[in-house]
């Protein structure tokens, strides 16, 4: 043991290699992939060495890449770009031009790669990130194998990110997993939901496993039911051409949501390592109670946001945004009503909801739990509530527990308060972006909060099912609409006033 690494994180460190971007003038590179590399290197995590070689259509030389980059940066970066950071960055990035189609551009890449290998030392480690639409992966998956990108070079390692959506329903998700495979074993396949990268997502199994107080009471015996929401005031945008393809419910259901409710539902790992802990995840996906086509319009409501006003402006239906078809029947809003089929969890309701021009933004879990026998206070505790402990992915990241105490004064009267802990406030730091997370794990081989093969296709099996009910020909449930602004369509709030509960407020 090195006596100066005493204390420190054991966490496995990440490896020098170059980083390959196919996709590298998309908007996914420019908002969120080059500030997180530059993140990583400001704050000193940067392995030496590496090299980010953006790979795209467009004739481009280095320089123009850099300088790109570099106003995007500056733009959507967590912290100020220094200058001097900048430039010692700057340098290690290239750009290298090709259709993804083309097998020659694959040659001289493999070419452009040796020599950054030799000159950067990064031990022929590669790894590919495929932030491109679905329907090219196949094309760069079949072209990198072809010409042997698929493994490292002089006993290197290679590795592959793939960006959601990880298929659009179980045949798509197998035939893109099959796709890989013939490339990539599972090993190398690192599937990514940047939900799992952010800081309070990660602190979930520290909150439940590392403290003695919550372990004991997080079952069915205590907890009365779980919410799940996923709120945003912004509408479709200019996604309209991938959204009016998937909807909230392959867009945020199927991988952010279901993702959260396995680390909040499973057991615990025999250890850390990856395979642990999505072994655990995947137990959960497949005791999720499976809704037969006649259930689905009792326990998923769909919903689609019409006219409204997001903060005093007001903004136009979903059907006359741009790019949106005028008859369209996708889904903007989803609530669901699940169940978990297994000792810990049976008879516990989880409630989830998602949906666009929604009054704020914001995604946190709360776990309500049962309420005390009012033996004790009789009529004095009439209206007292529940203890709540409320877990915010975003923003804000933090936990909160909400407890009863007895208001000051000469009779006893009960009100809530709430025991508050803010990442930024306590730590003094602001936390890191996801990306940058979910990329050094990926240069470290680290895989556990990638989502495995088998779990993605579990998910896709139990949300098929839905997806079905709604194209039926016959007796599909109704597409329900809610005014922008508003905080969904009344039948979701009649969907979980039905088990005597009430949405928690943001």
């Amino acid at each position: 043991m090195n006596p100066l690494r005493e204390g420190l994180s054991m966490r496995t460190l990440a490896q020098p290699c170059i980083v390959v971007i196919f996709g590298a003038t998309g908007d996914l590179t420019m908002r969120k992939l080059i500030p997180a590399l530059y993140n990583i290197t400001a704050d000193g995590e940067m392995p030496p060495g590496v090299a980010v070689v953006g790979f795209a259509r467009r004739e481009k030389t280095d320089e123009q890449f850099r300088t790109e980059q570099e106003e995007t940066t500056r733009k959507f970066s967590r912290q100020q770009v220094r200058d001097d950071v900048w430039n010692q960055f700057a340098g290690s990035l290239f750009y290298h031009q090709s259709e993804f189609h083309d097998p020659a551009g694959y040659k001289r890449l493999v070419d452009r790669l040796n020599k950054l290998d030799d000159e950067r030392g990064t031990g022929g480690n590669l790894l590919f990130y495929l932030a491109v639409a679905p329907d090219q992966s196949e094309a760069i998956l079949k072209n990198l194998k072809a010409v042997g990108l698929n493994k490292g070079r002089n006993g290197g390692w290679a590795r592959v990110i793939v960006e959601k959506p990880f298929g659009t329903d179980l045949p798509s998700a197998q035939e893109l997993n099959k796709v890989v495979r013939t490339a990539f074993s599972e090993e190398q396949t690192y599937r990514i939901d940047h939900f799992l990268g952010k800081e309070t997502a990660q602190n979930i199994l520290v909150l439940r496993f590392a403290n003695a107080t919550f372990e004991p009471i997080w079952n069915a015996r205590y907890v009365d039911h779980i919410q799940i929401t996923a709120a945003e005031t912004l509408g479709v945008e200019s996604r309209a051409g991938y959204y009016e393809g998937a909807g909230a419910l392959r867009d945020m259901v199927q991988n952010h949501l279901l993702q959260l409710l396995c680390l909040v539902a499973m057991e615990p790992p025999t250890d850390l390592s990856a395979d642990s802990v999505r072994d655990e995840k995947l137990k959960v996906v497949r005791s999720l109670r499976r809704l037969a086509e006649s259930e689905v319009g009792n326990d998923v409501i769909r919903g689609q946001y019409s006219a409204g006003a997001i903060n005093g402006k007001e903004v136009p239906d979903y059907r006359s945004e741009k790019n949106v078809n005028p008859q369209s029947m996708t889904e903007t809003y989803v609530a669901l009503r699940l169940h978990l089929d297994n000792w810990r969890w049976g008879g516990v309701p989880i409630f989830m909801r998602v949906g666009k021009r929604l009054p704020k933004s914001g995604t946190e879990i709360s776990v309500h739990f049962k309420k005390a026998p009012s033996v004790l206070f009789n009529k004095e505790s009439e209206g007292h509530g529940h203890n709540v402990l409320v877990i915010r992915i975003q923003p804000d990241e933090g936990i909160s527990l909400r407890i009863e105490a007895k208001l000051p004064g000469t009779s006893l009267r009960i009100e809530p308060v709430k025991m508050d802990f803010h990442y930024g406030t306590s730590f003094g730091k602001a936390s890191p972006e996801a990306y940058e997370r979910l990329l050094l794990d990926a240069m470290a081989g680290d895989a556990t909060l990638f989502a495995r093969r088998d779990e993605v296709e579990e998910a896709w099996a139990f949300i098929d099912a839905i997806q079905h009910a709604w194209q039926a020909k016959e007796n599909a449930p109704p597409l329900c609409f809610y005014p922008a602004g508003s905080w969904g369509p009344d039948e979701a709030d009649k969907l979980i006033a039905s088990e005597g509960r009430t949405w928690r407020r943001l």
